[in-house]
């Protein structure tokens, strides 16, 4: 059941995302636009109380509950983000909006993106986290919540990956900003 309100939460935010976009630049309806962009966050809820239901009622922790924190988590940090860079993107194309901000391609703004970056990864392994540590004292029983845990360690390893690749990369290896790489 966790598994498909997960997948199900995934399409529901590109679908209300895809119909805010819509109502708002092709119909120009901005109230219908902000009612189904706030459903983006209705659907995280959703899938925070049927995983807390589904925990109270006695169900042995898997992979799938872990998982939902993960995504509640990096939800929280990254929606906002993933939801601007659309509606920047749809604005372009479809009602004559300025070209979407790209990051920087070098230089040291971009290692201060990265580092940003980084930073608001960091803070969705700490909500997951925190998640997985609620999971884990609700469940109350260290053998049923086991997968659990496991993922406190997988959130580690995610930090860990993305600050090498990100920030400690972008640190070592700041590159030229694109306007001076043909200098």
């Amino acid at each position: 059941m966790i598994v498909a309100l997960i997948v199900a939460s995934e399409i529901g935010f590109w679908v209300l995302l895809g119909a805010g976009l819509v109502a708002r630049y092709l119909l120009r309806l901005r109230r219908l636009s902000t009612v189904l962009l706030v459903g983006s966050p209705v659907l995280d809820l959703v899938l925070l109380v049927a995983t807390v239901v589904d925990l109270r009622r006695g169900a042995t922790a898997g992979p799938f509950h872990g998982l939902a924190a993960v995504y509640l988590g990096f939800s929280v940090m990254f929606g906002h983000a993933m939801i601007r860079w659309a509606d920047q993107r749809f604005a372009h194309r479809f009602a004559g909006g300025p070209p979407p901000w790209k990051p920087p391609r070098g230089g040291w703004a971009r290692t201060r993106h990265e580092w940003r970056e980084w930073g608001k990864a960091v803070a969705a392994c700490a909500i997951s986290a925190a998640l997985l540590g609620a999971g884990i004292l609700m469940v109350g029983d260290a053998e049923r919540s086991a997968q659990l845990l496991g993922w406190l360690t997988r959130m580690g390893w995610v930090a860990g990956i993305w600050f090498v690749v990100g920030p400690a990369w972008a640190t070592l290896f700041p590159g030229r900003p694109k306007e001076d790489a043909f200098r």
